[in-house]
């Protein structure tokens, strides 16, 4: 397979100076609406890729995303909503950026181009073959990503992939690969855009799916979810009532005492 960079295509827009603000906005739509469909053609990559990961979080083992700049941004939030939303430790599911932390909120220069960076930040963690990781690339170029996830094969450690490129080098390199073409940017070039949206919707699916193969959601509830502010406290209060037709205020005192939705309602059942 020839491999062509459609990330880096030219626009199928032109002249976007002389739009309207209504023109402009209406076209990006346009695109961005393209980026579901282009999704539902890789469910079945993106089903692999799952299983695999449900299979070693169920073992112990870890997940890790792994990328640079706006792929690496992505990553690291879905790791970092995966222990509010279902109660796991921070330590099941990692998201690394290149560059660091710093880079969440600055671009740094070359920060993406070593090929040994992305292996040495994974060994900070003491990445083992119970664990699986996941490169996140729109381009399917990134040199960091890459490296790792070629040393990771190398130690038998799982890899998988998302990128927005068939044929690209870090498609051929995972062994779990999503490729998922969303085509041309409508800002030629401008992979925070479709790319990126595209990649926050497969995270949200795979993260999502694994936690409810792993016994954290109930009919369609987050019952582990952590009770960090007001907003949580009341759902969490309301999923309890729900489940044990009981009244508001004894919900609430079976909440806060026990520290989550599951506890609430496994110690309510114990006492009856």
């Amino acid at each position: 397979m020839n491999f062509i960079k459609i990330t880096e295509q030219s626009s199928h827009y032109d002249h976007l100076e002389k739009m309207s603000t209504s023109e402009l906005l209406q076209h990006i739509n346009q695109e961005d609406q393209t980026v579901p469909i282009a999704i539902q053609k890789v469910i079945p990559q993106i089903e692999s890729l799952t299983n695999h990961i449900v299979s070693k979080l169920k073992k112990g083992g870890r997940l890790f995303y792994m990328g640079a700049g706006t792929s690496g941004r992505l990553g690291v939030l879905d790791a970092s909503e995966c222990p509010p939303t279902f109660g796991v430790n921070s330590n099941v599911v990692i998201g690394i950026i290149a560059g660091g932390d710093y880079a969440l909120r600055n671009s740094i220069e070359n920060a993406e181009d070593s090929t040994e960076q992305g292996w040495e930040d994974l060994t900070a963690y003491n990445i083992s073959n119970k664990d699986v990781v996941v490169g996140i690339a729109a381009s399917g170029t990134t040199p960091y990503v890459i490296g790792a996830l070629e040393r990771c094969n190398q130690n038998e450690i799982a890899t998988g992939c998302i990128t927005m490129n068939e044929g690209s080098p870090l498609e051929l390199t995972a062994l779990f690969p999503v490729a998922c073409v969303v085509g041309p940017e409508f800002l030629t070039g401008s992979s925070r855009m479709k790319a990126g949206t595209a990649q926050k919707l497969i995270l949200n699916m795979i993260s999502t799916s694994a936690m409810i193969q792993l016994g954290k959601v109930k009919g369609n509830k987050m019952i582990d979810m952590k009770l960090s502010n007001d907003k949580l406290v009341n759902r969490g209060t309301r999923m309890v009532m729900e489940e044990l037709n009981i009244h508001e205020k004894i919900a609430n005192e079976l909440l806060l005492k026990h520290g989550s939705v599951r506890n609430a309602v496994n110690a309510y059942h114990e006492r009856s």
